[in-house]
């Protein structure tokens, strides 16, 4: 039974709704709610409202919103309003950000950044929406969170989804907690199936549940399905919007079946032969196939040598095949050589995108998904674990310096020259690890061509070892005036060069086996070792000849 309201309250309005979304900062909603209302109630609402909120109202209204609101306002607020649309007019600065823009970020950031400041959104959105998503996730990353937060209230609903596929998986989840179930349901809509898939294992759970629960009918199987394949996987990779036909079919029948459809796929450039089971049995080029006659079959146009790729397959190999054999797009079958999807070079840019981020970041102990402008304490924990660490491989270089005090107290001339040891030490032994590193990420280092490997690099080593140690004997000696402090640092150099090379070596191939990224700390293990056998080499040699 439904009861009155009691007296003193009232029932809430969208007007209400609106002026709450607005004081929130939830410009999204705000335009939403007044899509729904008459423009007469909008403009009672306009006047209403104190000047500061009709003029942040005002910045979500579109110009042909605004012409019907206009004509319901009183001659005051309407000139008022009138001329606030006359300042956000196109100006000098907007016409070089709308040319330069295209290609340039920072002219992105910085029209934006002066258009906050004024308080003029409708010029932020005017940039947005000329502006490529991926030059939108790019600006949003690059500004502090409190403006992210209003220029993502900018983006429109219909391409806030796609804008959400370009951003790193901290960030995304948080301008995705700003919109709401519905409008993030809405945005995903026209996404191509594999980047909703990201999309979907990237976010929170609750919002990928969310995302799941809007989807239905065959996009909702076939999304069920690619979901259940590994990340890290071609089956993660993949696209399910194939186009398959038969082998025994004739050209003409094919064409008219592609003409039935509305539009290919992204990335398409050939068409998956099956047999009636399924099966991949080989690929149709386009053009062979739009330039052959009508009656031409199939299997006489089709080729096999493009082979295709297990759906477990991990995505590095995905990555490292499409680079070996410049593929545009590959099929994807599974255990029982059924075709289940295909692979498009877009999406393996993106792996290698963002494999070569990560390797960036690891290589300084971050977190490749980390918000650049995310709070400090944040930022700070991440940080505290790889410089304790530094702090430990430091001390125990120091442990070793410390056992030669009373060397190093005698003679002034070793503390001047040990940097120079550990130095030439790290750079040889960063020089291998690189190297190796590398071979062991496109399968270039193997059990069968180890030694070779290992001959080769101790043979550099050797080489550039006795080489400097000479340059660096002889500087010594011209600067110090002492032969013997001459022969000990470049015997130190060459036992620390030999060490580093053979650490550079050793170490990521140990790393690798156990599991560990080698990138993430394979650096700070040399870096300890190449100085603690440098001091070592150096002092040590120096307590038994010059003392």
């Amino acid at each position: 039974m439904n009861h009155p309201p009691t007296q003193g309250a009232r029932a809430v309005t969208d007007s209400d709704r609106i002026v709450e979304a607005l004081d929130q900062g939830r410009n999204k909603r705000v335009r939403k709610l007044m899509a729904g209302l008459h423009p007469a109630k909008i403009a009672a609402l306009i006047e209403r409202l104190d000047h500061e909120r009709r003029d942040a109202l005002w910045q979500q209204v579109d110009a042909a919103l605004a012409e019907r609101i206009l004509p319901h306002l009183r001659a005051q607020p309407r000139q008022q309003l009138r001329a606030l649309d006359g300042e956000d007019s196109p100006d000098p600065a907007d016409a070089a950000a709308a040319g330069a823009d295209e290609e340039s970020t920072q002219g992105h950031l910085q029209a934006v950044r002066e258009a906050l400041a004024e308080g003029r959104l409708k010029r932020v959105g005017k940039l947005l929406n000329r502006t490529h998503p991926a030059k939108v996730a790019g600006l949003l990353e690059a500004l502090p969170r409190d403006e992210r937060r209003a220029v993502w209230s900018m983006v429109e609903t219909d391409r806030a989804g796609r804008v959400l596929t370009y951003l790193h998986e901290e960030i995304c989840a948080a301008l995705a907690a700003e919109l709401e179930p519905g409008e993030l349901a809405a945005s995903v809509q026209q996404l191509p199936l594999d980047d909703l898939v990201d999309l979907i294992q990237h976010l929170p759970s609750e919002f990928g549940a969310q995302l799941l629960t809007a989807t239905t009918g065959r996009r909702r199987q076939q999304l069920d399905a690619l979901l259940s394949y590994d990340e890290d996987s071609a089956g993660g990779l993949m696209n399910a919007d194939t186009i398959e036909v038969r082998a025994d079919v004739r050209v003409g029948t094919v064409l008219r079946y592609l003409r039935l459809l509305e539009a290919l796929p992204p990335q398409t450039d050939m068409i998956m032969v099956v047999d009636r089971e399924g099966r991949y049995e080989g690929g149709l080029d386009l053009i062979a196939l739009f330039t052959a006659n009508t009656e031409t079959r199939v299997a006489d146009l089709m080729h096999t040598d493009v082979k295709a790729i297990p759906v477990d397959l991990p995505a590095v190999e995905v990555g490292r095949l499409f680079g070996e054999f410049d593929l545009l797009s590959a099929p994807v079958i599974d255990a029982h050589g059924r075709l289940v999807g295909r692979i498009t070079g877009d999406d393996v840019v993106d792996l290698i995108r963002e494999d070569a981020d990560r390797t960036v970041m690891q290589m300084a102990g971050l977190n490749q998904e980390a918000d650049m402008f995310g709070p400090i304490i944040a930022g700070s924990r991440s940080r505290a674990l790889w410089l304790g660490v530094n702090l430990i491989t430091a001390l125990l270089a120091a442990a070793v310096i410390s056992r030669f005090e009373a060397t190093l107290e005698q003679l002034v001339a070793l503390a001047v020259l040990m940097p120079i040891v550990a130095s030439m030490g790290g750079i040889a032994g960063s020089q291998t690890l690189t190297l190796v590193i590398r071979g062991l990420a496109l399968g270039q280092v193997q059990a069968g061509n180890l030694r070779l490997l290992f001959n080769r690099e101790m043979g550099i080593s050797a080489i550039n070892g006795v080489l400097w140690a000479l340059v660096i004997g002889v500087l010594v000696y011209l600067w110090f005036g002492s032969a013997m402090l001459g022969g000990i640092i470049g015997t130190a150099i060459l036992i620390n060069l030999l060490t580093a090379a053979l650490a550079g070596l050793g170490i990521p191939l140990l790393l690798h086996r156990l599991g560990i990224d080698p990138v993430l700390a394979g650096g700070v293990i040399l870096t300890t070792v190449t100085d603690v056998v440098g001091f070592f080499a150096f002092l040590g040699l120096a307590s038994l000849w010059l003392l």
